[in-house]
């Protein structure tokens, strides 16, 4: 099978995993992406075919250019992970081996805790797709083989999706829901100036955990599609689940007047949600700072969770537009998380981001 492009440029969001309650299953797509560009190299034979030697030197068929995270770390020849996930895809989607040029714009941190190795593996999937095929991008075929490569799908499934994901393995094959994402939502991310692996992370965690805190969690991690969902008026919503459970009752959610008692603000159900009890405090150790700013922006009653296996925190939240003349004179809630967290950022050289939810996930164009 000849490609159907000469070029095809990627752009895949960065995401969130765990999200405190969801260990191992939830995550979210982050407003904030790589992008790259994958080129076929002119002097190409076009009249090569599959059946070429496979002992001929294999480095000149990649030339790969960096710029921004990793420009001075990442491989740049066919040990790039972008590259391994791209090869993997062209064979499964019936290409030849091509040669080619990857230039890739990184914003992603590696190794924070932001899905940088997911969102390569997704970007080079997707563009090996969009050589093969004609038309939008297959999403679903895009997912499954993404996550066959990374071998779990929490942070693969918000990188095609976008938007939150809940994904589990059934067997050999990988599966996920996308929710919806209410457009107020925020995150506020604080990315240290140190990494942490994956494998040392999940060293940290024990064989078991307490009956009583797997219970704890996954109450908590049901509640997370309520939590950041698009329910328009999450106020009304609210009111309505409150005064739902009498089912004979006459009451509405205007006339019932434990409502007003009970009723949980956006921002107070993102906060109970992201509670966890089985993994975070078990890696604590390996990323204390950032453990300690987690724990002082809950006690202020943020929904912050370590993101990912860390080291990044993440702080999620619901902005509202400020309409009224009191909103306008409010201070800013990420005014208020920095606020919190500055006293707890001398200790090393933390980058802030302020981001949106994506709702897009990976997106492709041909040239």
């Amino acid at each position: 099978m000849k490609p159907v492009c000469n070029s095809v440029s990627v752009c895949v969001p960065a995401t969130s995993a765990n999200l405190g309650s969801g260990f191992d299953v939830a995550g979210i797509a982050l407003d904030y992406a790589d992008s790259l560009v994958f080129t076929q190299d002119d002097s190409q034979d076009d009249s090569q075919d599959d059946s070429q030697d496979d002992s001929q030197d294999d480095s000149q068929d990649v030339r790969v250019i960096i710029h921004g995270e990793g420009e001075d770390s990442l491989p740049k020849d066919e040990t790039h992970l972008v590259v391994r996930a791209f090869r993997k895809a062209c064979e499964a989607f019936g290409l030849p081996r091509l040669r080619f040029t990857l230039e890739a714009h990184n914003r992603i941190p590696q190794a924070r805790g932001m899905g940088s190795s997911a969102s390569a593996i997704v970007s080079g999937v997707a563009a090996a797709w969009a050589f093969a095929h004609n038309g939008d991008l297959n999403k679903q075929a895009i997912f499954e083989l993404a996550s066959s490569i990374e071998g779990h799908p929490d942070n693969v499934a918000p990188a095609v999706f976008g938007g939150l994901t809940t994904s589990w393995k059934n067997g050999d094959e990988f599966h996920t829901v996308r929710y919806g994402v209410s457009k107020q939502i925020r995150a506020t991310i604080f990315v240290p100036n140190f990494t942490l692996s994956t494998q040392m992370a999940r060293q940290a965690l024990p064989e078991k955990v307490p009956y009583a805190d797997a219970v704890f969690n996954v109450s908590r991690a049901c509640l997370l599609p309520i939590a950041f969902g698009d329910f328009g008026d999450f106020s009304a919503f609210a009111n309505y689940c409150n005064s739902a459970d009498s089912a004979d009752s006459a009451n509405s959610a205007d006339s019932c007047d434990s409502c007003a008692k009970t009723t949980l603000s956006r921002n107070d159900l993102l906060f109970t949600a992201t509670q966890d009890a089985i993994h975070q405090t078990y890696r604590a150790s390996l990323m204390q700072p950032t453990w300690d700013l987690v724990k002082a922006l809950r006690d202020k009653g943020f929904a912050a969770a370590i993101s990912g296996a860390g080291s990044c925190a993440a702080v999620f939240y619901e902005e509202k537009s400020q309409a009224t003349e009191e909103a306008n004179n409010a201070t800013n809630i990420s005014e208020k998380i920095e606020k919190i967290a500055k006293p707890l950022l001398s200790g090393c050289d933390w980058k802030i981001l302020h981001v949106k939810i994506d709702s897009h996930g990976v997106t492709a164009s041909r040239a």
